[in-house]
C-alpha cells in the first residue's frame, strides 16, 4: 500500500495502465496514509473520502472500457483557493469556512477530464498571504522533514503533501513564489507557469495581475504531465493568453548541452545562507559539466522588488477582498444593530491579522493623495523589471538562482515580525512582477537535513525549456530516493 504512495504520477501511470494496480486500491492507500500521518502535519483542510473513491471507481471503469491517460485514476489534492463545487473552499479563513463554490474552477473541469481522483483540499496561508502557512485558520502545517519547521507558503499544505506522499501531486497558486518558495523548502518540484499561461477562472483572487495556478510534484516529468492537463485558453478569464499549448514532456531528458544559464548576481546576497549558496553554486557548476555554458548577467531593479510588490499586492487584495462583507456569502458576525456595524463586525471576526494587515496597506497606497505616489510609482517600477529580463533573455535561455534565501525556520520564528516574513519571498516575486514562468527544483539537503531549492526562471511560455533544464537538475542533483523520515 505505501509503495503505491511513493511512486511518481507517471509511475503510477504506468502501473495503471499495465494492470499492475487499480485507482481504487492507489486511492486507498493515499486515504489510509493520510488518515495516519496528517495529524502530524496538517496538510489538508477537507478529504473528500467518499467523493475519491468514487472516483477511483469511475477511472477504474474507464480503463476497462479502453480509455487511458497520464492522470486517468491518479490521486492528485487542490490548494484550498480553487473552486471545486463538490467540496468546501475556504482559502484558509473563518470568512469561508463553510463555502462550497456552486461551480467548477477550470483547473479543476480539467483535472476531472483527464480523469484524475480529487482527495481533498490543502492547507494554506489565509488567503494565500503568508510565507509560512501560519495564518491558517484551520491551524499550521507542519514540514514533513522537520515537524517544527514551516512547510513555505502559501501553498505549504499542498508541499507538504506531496512530500510527504499525501498525494501524488498537487496544485497551488503563486502570487509572489507560493508555490516555488514552499516546493523549495519541503522538496519537491514547484513550477509556476507564465502568467496567462493556465486560467485563473475559478481561482479565489487575491492580486489578480499577478496569481497564477501551478503544479506542485515530486518531480519535473510529473510537473509537465500535470501542466498539460491544466494550460491552455479559457474565454472566461480575460487574461488567459491564446498561445497554442505544446506537449511539456517532450524536452525532458534532452540535458543541457547548447544552453545558456545566466547566474544574475543580485539574488546572491549578503544575507544568503552559506549552505544554500553552496548547494545551488555547486548545481550550477555540475550543470556546467553536463554542457550548459554559464554567464554571470545583472538585473539591476531586483533591489526594488519587494517594496514594489508590497504596494502593488496589497493594493489589489484591498479591492479584491472587499466582496467578503456578510452580506453575498460566507461568514456573517452576530449581533450587528445597523448595516455598517455589520460591515465592520463581520470582517473584523472573520479577517486574520495578516490579511487585515494587507487589507490596510492596500487601501492606504489606493487611497486620495497618495496612489500617485505609491501605486502608480511601483507600476512604473514593475515596468524596470520586466525589462530586465526581457533584456536577460536575449542572452540566456534560463536564469537560475536560489529560491529561498534560507532553509525551512521554526514555527513561531517570524510570525510577529511581517518585514522578516516578507524577506522570504525576496528572490521569487521578480517573477511574478515580470509574468515570466519559474520553478523550483531540489538541489541538496542542508547538514541538518532540510531540503533547498534551486529556482529557475524561464522567458514567455518557455516552460518546456524550464522543464527541460529542471530535469537536468534532477540528474544531477543527490536527492533522488531521498524522502523526509515520516513512518
Amino acid at each position: 500500500m505505501t509503495d503505491l504512495c511513493a511512486l511518481t504520477i507517471h509511475e503510477l501511470a504506468e502501473r495503471l495502465d499495465s494492470d499492475a494496480t487499480t485507482s481504487v486500491l492507489a486511492t486507498t492507500a493515499y486515504l489510509s496514509r493520510i488518515e495516519n500521518l496528517d495529524g502530524k502535519i496538517n496538510s489538508y483542510i477537507t478529504v473528500d473520502r467518499e467523493g475519491a473513491l468514487a472516483q477511483a471507481v469511475c477511472a477504474d471503469e474507464q480503463r476497462k472500457n479502453g480509455a487511458t491517460g497520464p492522470l486517468l485514476g491518479v490521486p492528485l489534492a487542490l490548494k484550498d483557493l480553487i473552486a471545486t463545487s463538490s467540496m468546501r473552499t475556504t482559502c484558509g479563513s473563518r470568512m469561508l469556512e463553510g463555502f462550497t463554490p456552486p461551480y467548477d474552477s477550470f483547473v479543476t473541469k480539467k483535472l476531472k477530464e483527464a480523469g484524475a481522483v480529487i482527495l481533498g483540499k490543502t492547507s494554506m496561508d489565509e488567503f494565500a498571504m503568508g510565507s509560512s502557512t501560519e495564518t491558517n485558520y484551520f491551524g499550521v502545517t507542519r514540514n514533513p522533514w522537520n515537524l517544527e519547521k514551516i512547510p513555505g507558503g502559501s501553498s505549504g499544505g499542498s508541499a507538504a503533501a506531496v512530500s510527504a506522499d499525501l498525494c501524488a501531486g498537487s496544485l497551488g497558486s503563486d502570487t509572489g513564489g507560493s508555490i516555488r518558495q514552499p516546493a523549495g523548502l519541503c522538496g519537491v518540484v514547484g513550477l509556476k507557469p507564465t502568467y496567462g499561461r493556465v486560467s485563473r477562472f475559478g481561482l479565489v483572487a487575491f492580486a489578480s495581475s499577478l496569481d497564477q495556478i501551478g503544479p506542485m510534484t515530486k518531480d519535473a516529468f510529473d510537473s509537465a504531465i500535470i501542466l498539460n492537463a491544466i494550460a491552455g485558453h479559457d474565454p472566461m478569464d480575460s487574461t488567459s493568453a491564446k498561445v497554442p499549448v505544446t506537449d511539456y514532456t517532450s524536452d525532458i531528458g534532452k540535458g543541457v548541452g547548447g544552453l545558456t544559464i545566466g547566474v544574475p548576481s543580485e539574488y546572491f546576497t549578503d544575507g544568503l545562507d552559506k549552505e544554500v549558496e553552496s548547494a545551488v553554486r555547486q548545481t550550477i557548476s555540475n550543470l556546467e559539466k553536463e554542457g550548459a555554458t554559464i554567464k554571470e548577467i545583472s538585473l539591476p531593479h531586483t533591489k526594488y522588488a519587494v517594496p514594489t510588490y508590497y504596494v502593488l499586492a496589497p493594493a489589489e487584495a484591498s479591492s479584491n477582498l472587499a466582496r467578503y462583507d456578510g452580506v453575498k456569502y460566507g461568514f456573517r458576525a452576530d449581533g450587528a444593530e445597523n448595516l455598517m456595524e455589520m460591515y465592520c463586525k463581520t470582517r473584523s471576526e472573520g479577517f486574520g491579522a495578516e490579511v487585515k494587515r494587507r487589507i490596510m496597506l492596500g487601501t492606504y497606497a489606493l487611497s486620495s493623495g497618495y496612489y500617485d505616489a505609491y501605486y502608480l510609482k511601483a507600476q512604473k517600477v514593475r515596468t524596470l523589471i520586466k525589462r530586465d529580463f526581457v533584456e536577460a533573455f536575449k542572452d540566456v535561455d534560463v536564469l537560475m538562482a536560489p529560491t529561498s534565501p534560507e532553509p525551512a525556520f521554526s514555527i513561531d520564528e517570524h510570525i510577529d515580525d511581517p518585514l522578516t516574513m516578507y524577506l522570504s519571498d525576496i528572490l521569487t516575486i521578480n517573477g511574478n512582477l515580470a509574468g515570466i514562468p519559474g520553478v523550483s527544483v531540489p538541489c541538496g539537503l542542508t547538514s541538518s537535513g532540510l531540503p533547498i531549492g534551486v529556482q529557475l526562471l524561464g522567458d514567455y511560455f518557455c516552460e518546456s525549456t524550464l522543464l527541460r533544464v529542471a530535469s537536468a537538475v534532477e540528474s544531477v542533483s543527490d536527492m533522488s530516493g531521498k524522502k523526509p523520515g515520516l513512518v
